[in-house]
């Protein structure tokens, strides 16, 4: 396999993206995509996972046509079962840390998005990273832990039996995000209340970053733990005007409601948009998201927050749902609007821990065509593949 150098800048995984760190020089990566791996969770009807499978039992299309399977690993427990090696001379385009051996294995994203998490929900949100830590990382997986704001957590991506790394940036967790009343009071800009668009922005882009660097890495299963309470653009409209008409009392009886028309209607077509490429990102990586709202169970609105029980669950529904999107579409889950995070999280290791790996070098020699679709069947009656790679990128 041919050795990949880089610099200590490089070899970190995940490095934030929040505009403290902007002005960095961006590492480079150098891959290859001729050889191609995917992770295949097979399942009977009954959502067991199916553990005898050989590789006669797959096809593997690429853009429609049969691609011949030269790799194939049975993964049970996160532990390698049974192993039919690469050819020698493929080379795999891994880009891991130098102490980091290029072997089957998991990798967890943990992506704390503090810009979206209100204060009061810092010490929930630490409560919540402790769960992750005690039932869902085991020795043996790769970790990087990112946040998007004042937490500044940047763990790079390594091994870390001893949970150090993981502590400290437990430790670190400092929630910023806007308040009802700090929304409601914000200036109202044609775009929304000031600061909500730039936050979700620097998160998106710190996340979408992260996953264009987990697309270079293969034979790993891959998780992105998104923790965040979610995105809403045009949230508590009436408490808004209501807070304009005071601002400027006189003359504003009659004025239609500015933020139910106009241009704050495409806020929702934006964040919708956003989420479709950010969810088509990790589609490319092969990679899954499962969010976590640290919220928990909400009941209504916090006493003094001024806001009607329909607005607060209108703003809970918006945010939850954003979340839900992001999960559904890469095959993962939403942890939402439960006290039971546990429960997901043992749901996250299991999926994680029992796949197949599947490898092959594309009999496509057509470079004009840089986008690969990739679709996996099983022979076997009633047992299903999922969570598989959908398609990836060439480099030309």
């Amino acid at each position: 396999m041919r050795r990949i150098t880089a610099s200590a800048a490089v070899l970190c995984l995940g490095l934030p993206i929040a505009i403290a760190s902007q002005d960095r020089q961006k590492p480079r990566f150098s891959a290859t995509t001729d050889y191609v791996t995917t992770e295949v969770i097979a399942r009977d009807s009954r959502g067991n996972f199916v553990p005898d499978l050989t590789v006669k039992d797959f096809e593997l299309l690429e853009d429609g046509v049969r691609q011949t399977l030269s790799h194939f690993v049975l993964v049970q427990g996160g532990q390698v079962v049974k192993e039919a090696p690469p050819p020698a001379a493929v080379s795999e385009g891994l880009i891991l840390p130098r102490e980091v051996k290029q072997v089957p294995g998991r990798l967890f994203v943990i992506f704390v998005d503090d810009r979206h998490i209100q204060p009061h929900d810092s010490l929930a949100t630490r409560g919540v990273l402790q769960q992750v830590r005690d039932i869902m990382l085991h020795v043996g997986d790769l970790v990087t832990i990112v946040s998007t704001g004042p937490s500044s957590i940047e763990e790079q991506l390594s091994y870390d039996p001893g949970h150090e790394r993981f502590d400290r940036a437990i430790g670190k967790v400092l929630a910023s995000g806007m308040t009802p009343a700090e929304i409601i009071a914000a200036s109202q800009t044609s775009q929304g209340p000031a600061g909500l668009r730039h936050d979700m922005h620097v998160a998106f882009k710190t996340a979408y970053d992260l996953l264009g660097q987990l697309g270079k890495i293969q034979n790993r299963r891959k998780a992105f733990i998104y923790v965040s309470s979610g995105y809403d653009l045009n949230p508590f409209v009436d408490a808004r005007y209501k807070a304009l008409q005071d601002r400027y009392a006189k003359g504003t009886e009659d004025l239609k409601n500015p933020f139910e028309s106009g241009g704050q209607q495409f806020s929702e077509i934006e964040l919708i948009a956003e989420l479709a490429e950010l969810t088509h990102a990790a589609q490319r990586a092969n990679t899954t998201f499962y969010a976590i709202d640290p919220r928990g169970l909400v009941a209504g609105p916090d006493i003094g927050s001024n806001l009607s029980v329909q607005a607060h669950r209108d703003h809970l529904d918006k945010t939850v749902s954003s979340l839900k999107v992001l999960a559904d579409e890469t095959g993962g889950f939403c942890m939402c609007s439960t006290n039971d995070f546990a429960r997901g999280l043992r749901k996250v290791d299991e999926a994680m821990s029992d796949y197949y790996i599947l490898g092959y070098s594309s009999s496509n020699n057509d470079r004009t065509r840089r986008r690969r679709t990739i679709n996996v069947t099983i022979a076997r009656s009633g047992v299903t593949a999922l969570g598989f790679r959908r398609e990836y990128y060439v480099t030309r």
